[in-house]
């Protein structure tokens, strides 16, 4: 080693630019998790500076090009070498322009953040002296600072280092020149190209480079599993996973998925979602109801999981291969039929696809539409029927578009947790193998899964009636399209006539009741924005069955305060979901939904004349809109026993019946 390789920071800066390349990672020694590293490494610098004793650090290693030095080892030195002649410079001479030139020579290239923060770091000096304050809190708070940095990894590490160096470092006097003058505190530079050495093949060497990313991981796990186990060994170079995974597949989904997110991340999204289905549904993996649960948890969490190569066998393996061969093909054939259907909340602006891909907000239920489209397309890809694919989709949807629907009108669907998402996927696998005529299918078989047993039933009826007679499928479909009945069209069938056999239905009925859904509940009205629900409870209050007009018993309790029994009037839209479910008290929606089909809201409440049995209270509320809208906005009453009055509560919880509004 010849002594001019031997330099100080000081004499590399004034030979070279220094730029940290891209490849490298993020910086680390000034991480929090290594604060005894980065402390243990500036005493030994500042044992040579205050001692007078020569150290050396080692070797750095990397290239020049356009006289750029690119260190490729010794990157977490130089930077903390770096932050320690900031600290210095700023603390000494700050004011010499010729020396914040020199240090501007050094950046970084990891993140454009990163280099943005060093030149702003030499750019504008700070004051250190007479405070408490940390020196990283002091930059922060400086209005060249952005916000955004503190997101950057490396900003992190840095402005933890530099508040390590002041710790050390703020008392010792002529820093500066010790740096600068001294050569104490030197490394052997070593050029590569002067050994005959690439970078490639020094980045192999050297595992300090910047870290995988989990989907390079994954792609190389996958790779050797798949030499072991021979899952290709007939297969030709150009048609191996390895191969398309880094062209043909990266061509789709670069061309196709830009975004914000890197191919990686939609490469990971598409193989975990893949994996998720198999485990699932697959038996070859052996997997324990608690474990399949925990492990599907886990991936949904975590798209970028570590531990999924260990899920994905052959079976698995061929999976994730024949989906990327499908959409890649489909795609760029641009042949990947459109699911024009109202998802309602699980709607995507985009195709199911790319809410895959992307991954944002992606919940089990958009997992398991995009499973019911692979399955189809999977078996039907060269000759798409875009009507059967719409009713298998549209089936798909009713199921798990289901809802354990409450009292309070709260409407959490059906897929919402790892055994949910296993029972729809197994029970959709099951369906699969009638897809191509979903329909006819299902009027003809029984389903064995227990999954959604109610509502797959209503599927069946639905596909009898349906494959009975077909001249009323577009009726079907609109009735079940409805916002408040969502796939679910028990009432509207009963309201037509149904009890035990298709016979027994009114389809000219039916298609009225599908009107007044469509007319009055086809928006989730929200109270304040819309007259509409109050104009609904007023009518419900004229409704009579078994001699009496009590609708609100669906729901009460006890009001201490006023010896009263609470009642509820539709508080929220969602309710009358909830409501159409009773038995016992959906006779009265029932009549309403019925005399609909003739009149009005404000025609029913006109019309309505008092029954000799009503209290004058419940009159009034129908009469007098503003009772209700303006006096009673929680929309929850209390009747005492004797019915001689009714409260308008202030809210739910109230217990101030003086605050309440009395009506007789």
């Amino acid at each position: 080693m010849k002594n001019d390789d031997i330099l100080s920071f000081y004499e590399l800066l004034n030979r070279h630019e220094v730029k940290i390349p891209i490849i490298q990672r993020d910086y680390a020694q000034g991480r929090k998790t290594n604060e005894q590293i980065c402390l243990n490494f500036l005493k030994v610098l500042k044992d040579s500076i205050v001692n007078n004793v020569l150290i050396n650090l080692d070797f750095v290693y990397g290239n020049i090009i356009n006289d750029v030095f690119q260190p490729l080892d010794g990157q977490q030195r130089l930077t903390t070498l770096y932050l320690l002649h900031w600290y210095a410079f700023n603390k000494d001479c700050a004011t010499k322009s010729e020396i914040r030139d020199l240090l501007l020579k050094f950046s970084y290239e990891t993140r454009l953040s990163s280099r943005r923060f060093c030149e702003a770091l030499i750019s504008h000096p700070i004051t250190m002296q007479d405070t408490d304050e940390s020196i990283s809190n002091i930059i922060k708070n400086t209005e060249w600072f952005f916000a955004s940095w503190n997101q950057d990894p490396t900003i992190r590490s840095m402005l933890n280092t530099i508040d390590n160096i002041h710790q050390l470092f703020n008392e010792v006097n002529n820093l500066w020149d010790s740096l600068s003058e001294k050569k104490l505190i030197t490394f052997h530079l070593l050029i590569l190209e002067h050994f005959g050495l690439s970078d490639d093949l020094y980045i192999k060497m050297n595992a300090r480079g910047k870290l995988l990313t989990p989907f390079e991981n994954l792609k190389a796990e996958l790779q050797n599993k798949s030499q072991k186990e021979e899952w290709e060994v007939d297969s030709k170079e150009t048609s191996k996973f390895s191969y398309k995974i880094d062209t043909a597949w990266t061509d789709f989904v670069w061309g196709n998925f830009r975004q914000k997110n890197t191919v990686d991340e939609f490469h990971m999204n598409f193989i975990t979602t893949l994996a998720m289905f198999k485990i699932a549904s697959g038996k070859s993996l052996n997997l324990k109801a608690t474990e399949r649960a925990e492990i599907l948890q886990r991936l949904n969490d975590n798209n970028c999981d570590g531990s999924l190569i260990t899920y994905i066998n052959a079976e698995v393996f061929q999976y994730i291969y024949d989906c990327y061969e499908l959409y890649s093909k489909l795609v760029e054939n641009k042949n990947v039929p459109n699911i024009n259907l109202n998802m309602w909340s699980h709607q995507s602006n985009n195709s199911i696809l790319n809410q895959i891909m992307v991954g944002a907000d992606t919940s089990y239920t958009h997992k398991v539409l995009f499973f019911a489209q692979t399955e189809y397309l999977l078996l039907h890809h060269e000759n798409i029927d875009i009507d059967m694919f719409l009713d298998w989709m549209r089936v798909v949807r009713n199921i798990v578009s289901r809802g354990d629907i409450t009292v309070e009108g709260k409407r959490p669907t059906i897929v919402r947790s790892p055994d949910a998402f296993s029972g729809a996927i197994n029970l959709i696998k099951e369906m699969s193998e009638g897809c191509e005529n979903i329909y006819q299918f299902l009027s003809s078989n029984n389903i064995k899964s227990a999954f959604a047993k109610e509502q797959m039933r209503e599927e069946e009826l639905k596909s009898q009636i349906i494959i009975k007679h077909p001249e009323y499928k577009m009726l079907i479909h609109k009735t079940e399209d409805n916002e408040l009945l969502r796939g679910k069209i028990a009432f509207p069938l009963q309201c037509s006539g149904y009890k035990f056999n298709i016979s027994e239905i009114n389809f000219d009925t039916l298609s009225k009741v599908q009107q007044v859904f469509e007319k009055y509940f086809n928006i989730e009205y929200r109270d304040g924005t819309s007259d509409m629900l109050d104009k609904l409870r007023r009518c419900m209050l004229t409704i009579e069955v078994n001699g009496n007009y009590e609708f609100y018993n669906y729901w009460w309790s006890y009001w201490n305060a006023g010896k009263a029994n609470k009642r509820r009037l539709f508080v929220q839209f969602r309710e009358i979901e909830y409501y159409l479910g009773l038995q016992d008290y959906n006779g009265f929606f029932k009549k309403l939904i019925l005399l609909l089909i003739d009149k009005k809201l404000d025609q029913i409440i006109n019309e309505f004349q008092k029954p000799q049995s009503m209290p004058n209270w419940q009159f009034r509320l129908i009469k007098e809109a503003d009772l209700l809208t303006n006096k009673c906005r929680s929309k929850y009453i209390a009747i005492p026993e004797d019915k001689s009055c009714c409260y308008l509560l202030k809210s739910r919880r109230t217990a101030d019946i003086d605050a309440s509004p009395k009506i007789i």
